[in-house]
């Protein structure tokens, strides 16, 4: 330094600096979050409850899932999932995407449609997030990406415990007193509902008669193994119904169709797959190839209701709060619905860690949540409606690369 010049500082010691700094406000963000927010009790072990977990933890609160299946599988119901690449960039931040991608099927672009013969009709690249190397779309299991968020709830030391159901929630402006099925009792600074489209936290939080409605269409899905075509979601439009392909590993996919059926009229499990293959009949194409060589087992057909809710604000009363299916049951048609849960995750977990005042953080949590939400929720309740003759002058292809192009903003 006798020479007077200034020292010079490299990029990677620039880059160095900035990733201190940026830890150091992380770990004070952590120690502030768990003083202010104290024990969090996150009921229901579903994929927007883990994944809320984990965001919870990484903000460094204490948190505990309760999970009234015995299981990380029982609790997991259809075949396969759909990642939007915002559902990435939501997993990405809790440290889960990059496992999701290697053990499902990353694709290039979104999807591609063709008519009920298999005639090519166009492409949908899908969104693209401004300096994201994240690709469209990716597909996998739904045990696989239980056990990705399990094994990463567990590393980052979210206390999960199966078998536990409870009763009531009695909140006095303090803490929030739990009762259990079996008898006990526990206390927490937040309780979280991420109980899925039945809730039982709901009637806590909001008018008890609010209840999810079905649409009249029914979702049909099976695994198959995957054609070289199936590298995208590949849609085929019938004329009652859709049909679809995601894939959702190397060497697998699953097949689905939107069958419009009165709620009633659900056929016997023994049956599905004959069911399935009547919808499917008019199909050529890819669909009508599998419908002959791959539908035969009942067993293996999965068929759910679908299911619409939109819940008005507040999202919380006191110190519980609620996200995912709870409040925002999405239908299956943008693959959408995991998405938006693990989004709220995020979302509530970066809110608890700004606000030390529980209501400023539900406040922004809602602002920052119920456009984006509603916006899924109407717009895949319209290409049901579309796809059941409802919406005659509905564009489905501009509707879908509407909502992609807004869920690839920032959150």
């Amino acid at each position: 330094m006798a020479s007077g010049k200034m020292p010079v500082v490299c990029h990677n010691d620039r880059q160095q600096r900035h990733a201190r700094l940026c830890m150091a406000t992380l770990s004070q963000r952590r120690r502030e979050a768990a003083m202010m927010h104290g024990k969090v009790l996150v009921i229901g072990g579903g994929i927007g409850g883990l994944s809320t977990a984990i965001a919870l933890r990484n903000v460094g609160l204490d948190v505990t899932v309760v999970e009234r299946n015995h299981d990380l599988h029982s609790s997991v119901y259809g075949v396969g999932i759909i990642q939007p690449i915002n559902a990435l960039r939501a997993l990405d931040a809790i440290g889960c995407a990059e496992a999701c991608m290697t053990v499902g099927f990353p694709a290039t672009a979104w999807g591609s449609m063709y008519d009920v013969d298999g005639k090519f009709l166009h492409s949908m690249p899908g969104a693209r997030i401004a300096g994201s190397d994240l690709p469209p779309l990716n597909g996998l299991t739904r045990p696989q990406l239980h056990e990705i968020l399990t094994s990463r709830a567990d590393d980052v030391g979210v206390d999960i415990r199966y078998s536990t159901s409870f009763e009531r929630l009695e909140d006095d402006g303090d803490v929030v007193l739990v009762r259990y099925a079996d008898g006990t009792t526990e206390e927490a600074d937040l309780v979280v509902g991420a109980d899925g489209v039945r809730s039982k936290v709901r009637r806590f939080v909001l008018d008890a008669e609010l209840q999810p409605r079905y649409i009249g269409q029914s979702a049909f899905r099976v695994n198959i193994p995957r054609e070289p075509e199936i590298d995208r979601i590949i849609l085929q439009e019938g004329p009652h119904g859709m049909a679809g392909f995601v894939p959702i590993g190397p060497d697998l996919a699953y097949l689905f169709y939107n069958a419009q059926m009165d709620r009633s009229d659900r056929p016997d499990d023994a049956d599905l797959a004959e069911v399935l293959k009547q919808h499917l009949a008019p199909f050529g194409g890819l669909t009508g190839r599998v419908r002959d060589a791959h539908i035969k087992d009942p067993a293996a057909v999965v068929l759910r209701p679908e299911e619409s809710l939109i819940a008005p604000g507040p999202w919380h009363r006191g110190r519980v709060v609620l996200l995912g299916d709870a409040v925002h049951a999405i239908t299956p048609h943008m693959g959408q619905g995991a998405a938006q849960a693990i989004e709220d995750g995020v979302v509530l977990a970066d809110c608890l860690s700004k606000h030390e005042d529980l209501e400023a953080a539900f406040s922004e949590y809602l602002d920052r949540r119920f456009d984006r939400c509603k916006l899924i929720v109407d717009t895949s309740l319209a290409i049901g409606e579309w796809e059941m003759g409802r919406l005659d002058d509905f564009d489905n292809v501009a509707a879908t690369n509407h909502v992609m192009e807004v869920m690839a903003q920032p959150i």
